[in-house]
């Protein structure tokens, strides 16, 4: 089983980039971390969870929101990570969530030749 996390807020393409890896990878879960904006905004076929983050929190914070939103929800021991949507802040209090959660990560990322893991 496979679950995906990725980050889905600022950068420019970087919507598609995600959407391409949800179309391509075969995934049985797939948790958005994004903002209100993204939530409404972005339609993907596969069905998606949403974790809606308030970036003008503090670090502390984010991770404790995220944390709460995937602990005891991802099936398995380890996620698909992917981080180029989105700001460094964002990116370390997801990376911190997983950590924290217990689960491991491997990063995938979408290139000429598909997905694949780095």
């Amino acid at each position: 089983m496979t679950a995906l996390v990725a980050c889905l807020t600022t950068g420019k393409g970087t919507w598609g980039h995600v959407s391409r890896i949800i179309e391509e990878m075969e995934l049985d879960q797939i948790f958005l971390i994004t903002n209100e904006f993204g939530q409404k905004n972005f339609n993907h076929k596969k069905p998606v969870q949403f974790i809606i983050i308030d970036n003008t929190k503090q670090i502390k914070e984010l991770v404790q929101d995220i944390k709460d939103a995937i602990e005891d929800k991802i099936c398995g021991t380890e996620v698909a990570l992917n981080l180029i949507s989105g700001t460094g802040k964002e990116h370390m209090a997801i990376i911190a969530a997983i950590i924290q959660s217990g689960l491991g990560f491997r990063l995938v990322v979408l290139t000429k030749d598909g997905v694949i893991e780095i």
